[in-house]
């Protein structure tokens, strides 16, 4: 995977912070979400799938940000004016994330990775890794709610290849398993460490 030119992309780094969850930690959330050995496989499908289609898949959710000013706002300085840069620069880290998502191995690596991501929409470490000044945290109930569109509006990309309706709806239930299991693990900025 090409990532040398995504600025603020520091998988696999020692920028990255360490997860306070371990992988038992993480196998028992993979069972929770019924994510098995299956759901890798369509995973990798569906990143073979996607991997030419990334930039449409990134229309579509920035549209979709777009279109709502409540969500616009966290790319915001607060008084409404939206930094293009920044989005340009998430826009990046996003594609990316979907290749990741597809293409990883969920060890430990990724693992503290998810926690990084949850960490730079906290106000621990937002804007921090582009340098800007927006608003300084996203609310954790955007976090939960865009499990849905990030979830539904992936489906038609998935057909895009000639694949078997069974094999899409299995790459499609994998994919879901995947965004729940990860905003689970973005939470943990969020919630006290004796609740998480």
């Amino acid at each position: 995977m090409a990532t040398a030119n995504i600025a603020g992309y520091t998988y696999g780094t020692q920028q990255v912070a360490h997860s306070p969850l371990h992988l038992p930690d993480l196998e028992n959330l993979k069972k929770a979400v019924l994510f098995d050995a299956d759901d890798e496989k369509y995973l990798r499908m569906a990143g073979q799938v996607l991997a030419d289609q990334i930039e449409d898949v990134l229309d579509v959710w920035y549209g979709f940000v777009g279109s709502h000013p409540h969500l616009v706002y966290y790319f915001t300085d607060g008084q409404g004016n939206a930094n293009s840069d920044y989005l340009a620069a998430v826009r990046k880290r996003f594609g990316q994330w979907i290749l990741d998502t597809c293409n990883r191995p969920y060890d430990q690596t990724w693992l503290d990775y998810a926690y990084e991501i949850g960490l730079r929409h906290h106000r621990t470490k937002k804007n921090k890794t582009d340098g800007v000044n927006a608003v300084p945290n996203v609310h954790f109930r955007y976090m939960v709610a865009f499990i849905y569109p990030i979830t539904a509006t992936i489906k038609p990309f998935l057909t895009k290849k000639g694949h078997s309706a069974e094999e899409v709806e299995k790459m499609h239930q994998a994919w879901f398993k995947s965004v729940v299991l990860q905003v689970a693990l973005w939470s943990a900025p969020y919630v006290g460490s004796e609740d998480f």
